[in-house]
């Protein structure tokens, strides 16, 4: 791993984007900048790092790591279910259909783990609707994946648990509609785990959101990206369980780990200045996960991302 060129670019990391108005109207989410024009959407993917719904601070690349895998996914899973990407001009852009949204996280678990074990021990994990069965151990696998959605916050608000019967009672989705995305969910999250597994990894869980146009469900923002998912190395996973050990994460729940335990942190008052050194093993972590999924290193330029970015959408005409 070139740790050298990560410190190099933490002063060139993108947190937020100015580009032309005539790119279209602009709106700053937890990580992605959108410029929409009618029916388009530039998604432009920062270094902005979130979690328990506060921006924390900016990772090296890690917008290109997210963008680029994102990309991968799409491409792999699109004989699954249709997806918004149009263009990608740049590593760090994707031009997509503008879809309507369906305002829930389409959340899929394989595991017992993270926020899910957190709310088992606090006994608050029945507000999905979904049951389980007592006496489970933290990090232990479902007889079957499970989906525990959630609301779908503006930035800055907090994402909620919601079950499948509110959804349908507040008509976030139709009856029809919801059963489409959750064999879709189900169906993207089954494609990943089996790739994941051809590259030494466990896909744990994810996240998925949707869209439709007209009739036409898409899945929309991003998919089995160390932001939206959470993986472990596979080889180690038995022992680490059987031991009651923590597993070996390649993916954002680290930084989460290190509020809570470092920190005392879960979402509360006001966050912590994160360390370079943290951002820098962060970043090491999803370069890692990165190269593992795809089986190619990412290449490290160091340099003005946001400049980059600006040249080569002019270089594409969308400026």
């Amino acid at each position: 791993m070139n740790t050298s060129a990560l410190h190099a670019q933490l002063p060139h990391t993108l947190r937020q984007t100015s580009l032309p108005p005539s790119l279209g109207q602009h709106y700053q989410g937890k990580v992605r900048d959108t410029y929409r024009q009618g029916d388009r959407l530039v998604l432009v993917t920062s270094d902005r790092l979130s979690a328990f719904d506060h921006v924390l601070t900016t990772i090296p690349f890690k917008g290109e790591v997210l963008n680029r895998l994102a990309t991968f996914w799409f491409e792999r899973t699109k004989h699954i279910v249709a997806n918004h990407v149009l263009d990608v001009p740049d590593a760090n852009v994707t031009v997509a259909r503008a879809c309507e949204p369906f305002a829930v996280e389409v959340v899929v678990r394989g595991y017992l783990t993270g926020s899910l074990w957190r709310d088992s021990q606090k006994g608050t994990h029945t507000a999905y609707g979904v049951p389980f069965a007592d006496g489970m151990r933290k990090d232990e696998a479902f007889p079957s994946p499970i989906i525990t959605p959630s609301t779908k916050a503006q930035y800055g608000q907090h994402d909620e648990p919601i079950s499948e019967q509110e959804i349908l009672a507040k008509n976030l989705a139709s009856a029809r509609d919801w059963a489409r995305i959750t064999e879709a969910a189900k169906g993207l999250f089954l494609e990943g785990q089996k790739w994941a597994r051809t590259r030494g990894l466990i896909l744990v869980d994810t996240k998925y959101e949707f869209g439709k146009v007209g009739d036409e469900l898409y899945v929309i923002d991003e998919i089995h990206t160390p932001d939206s998912s959470r993986y472990w190395v596979a080889d180690e996973y038995e022992a680490r369980f059987a031991k009651g050990e923590d597993q070996r994460m390649l993916d954002k729940e680290n930084i989460r780990q290190w509020l809570i335990r470092e920190r005392g942190f879960q979402g509360h008052g006001t966050p912590p200045a994160i360390p370079d050194e943290v951002r820098v093993s962060l970043a090491e972590k999803y370069l890692a996960a990165y190269e593992r999924i795809t089986g190619t290193p990412l290449e490290l330029n160091v340099g003005d991302v946001h400049a980059r970015i600006e040249k080569n959408l002019k270089a594409r005409g969308y400026l």
